[in-house]
């Protein structure tokens, strides 16, 4: 092969990896942005939550052996998903007895500080991962290889956003949320309980969040500091798609992903935040409002 056909395979191997990837990039902001889309209060401990959904996966397929049944291929899976609905439970009574008592986003920063020094003291500083074949193994397609775990969690963050967003747009609940995010007040007056609607999207956002952890834990290992890595992506991807936009924030995480796995044909690895940043200020500069910005405004 000639020098033109191997940059052509690593581009398009890059492209792949960066689908892969912004995929659960994707599913990550889509938390954030229903949370800020409906509450209008940024999350600080967004990344944190994240972190939360990796352990609670790692201790029900390994640590507490409770999906050793489902096999090392399904077990990993199940437990990601799984992570959602605990760590909505865990969201949903932050926000109950918590955040709708205090007003404004200093509060989640104290929850970020307590579950990541929290974690500390309850799991450890050792890296941890969700042990599967997975992720050692690829699928060939060609001369492109598509790991397989980052290949299972593309496609489960695409049906988990799938599923919110028809959750949103279909169901009585979801456009009893919508309502409190467009008007507060006025889905008041028409008998729609809007901290209980506030409740359950912070719930959602850290559950769906959750979701994406327990992804990621199948392909790469964590600590408790880890979501603090993960807080560029996802404020970059929301901001990227358009705040306040479900299929704005998924976009823009799938735009961070590639970008990030891109840069690395031409930048070392502690450099690729900066591809992330260069893009970021472009997209800004000519779309302040985002790239849905316009027109999903609010989903």
């Amino acid at each position: 092969m000639t020098d033109w056909q191997w940059l052509l395979i690593d581009v398009l191997q890059a492209l792949a990896a960066g689908l892969l990837v912004g995929g659960t990039y994707g599913l990550m902001c889509v938390g954030l942005g229903i949370i800020f889309g409906v509450m209008r209060v940024v999350n600080f401990a967004h990344g944190d939550f994240m972190m939360l959904g990796m352990y609670v996966a790692y201790y029900l397929v390994t640590g507490l052996g409770v999906l050793a049944f489902l096999g090392p291929y399904v077990g990993p899976v199940a437990g990601a998903v799984l992570a959602g609905p605990v760590v909505y439970v865990i969201g949903w009574l932050l926000h109950k007895y918590l955040i709708s008592h205090v007003t404004g986003a200093r509060v989640t920063l104290g929850i970020a500080l307590v579950l990541a020094n929290g974690g500390l003291i309850l799991f450890g500083s050792t890296p941890l991962s969700v042990q599967t074949p997975l992720s050692r193994e690829s699928w060939e397609i060609g001369l492109i290889f598509f790991n397989q775990a980052r290949a299972v969690g593309f496609v489960m963050a695409v049906i988990c956003a799938i599923g919110l967003y028809l959750f949103l747009m279909r169901t009585n609940l979801g456009k009893a949320l919508r309502a409190a995010a467009d008007n507060p007040i006025a889905a008041a007056y028409v008998g729609i309980d809007v901290d209980r609607s506030h409740r359950i999207a912070f719930g959602l956002g850290v559950g769906i969040t959750a979701i994406a952890g327990g992804l990621f834990a199948m392909s790469q290992s964590f600590q408790p500091y880890i979501g603090f890595d993960f807080v560029i992506v996802m404020y970059a991807g929301v901001v990227l798609g358009g705040m306040g936009s479900i299929l704005g924030a998924f976009w823009g995480g799938l735009t961070i992903g590639l970008v990030q796995q891109m840069s690395t044909l031409v930048l070392p690895y502690q450099l690729q935040n900066t591809a992330i940043f260069v893009v970021f200020l472009v997209i800004i500069f000519f779309r302040p409002q985002g790239m849905f910005g316009r027109v999903w405004e609010r989903t």
